[in-house]
């Protein structure tokens, strides 16, 4: 895995600042997510991917994004509680942060420039990056 990913700063859907450091070692499976759109039930489906997967060095990752018709317009906060409560999900998320144009994301520059062939096109709002533990 390459260092620069795991040394991105982050900050936690907690708003506590960290870097991907502590996941080194696993498969990780980087997804922008949304509560408010088509495609919320993925969140039952990554809680379920991880809780089959976790015992074997996987780790799913939540990013919360808001650039797609708006579709995750709460607080850090309210995400959480509606991520936990409404799908009990207990993998990693992280704050709202922004996946395509000027304010991309430092994670989301790197993880695009390691495979751009890879990347869902930006009007499509959702990219998941598996991203080995090698």
């Amino acid at each position: 895995m390459q260092d620069s990913i795991l040394t991105t700063v982050v900050k936690d859907i907690d708003g506590e600042v960290t870097t991907l450091e502590k996941y080194a070692g696993n498969v990780l499976l980087i997804v922008n997510v949304a509560s408010k759109c088509g495609l919320t039930p993925q969140y039952e489906q990554l809680e379920n991917i991880q809780k089959a997967w976790a015992d074997r060095g996987f780790v799913v990752l939540g990013f919360p994004c808001n650039q797609f018709l708006e579709q995750e317009p709460g607080s850090d906060e309210e995400i959480k509680t509606y991520c936990t409560t409404t799908w009990g999900v207990t993998f990693p998320m992280f704050s709202k942060i922004e996946v395509n144009g000027e304010g991309r994301h430092p994670l989301y520059q790197k993880l695009i420039a390691a495979a751009p062939t890879a990347v869902a096109p930006e009007e499509s709002g959702f990219y998941a990056r598996m991203v080995s533990k090698g």
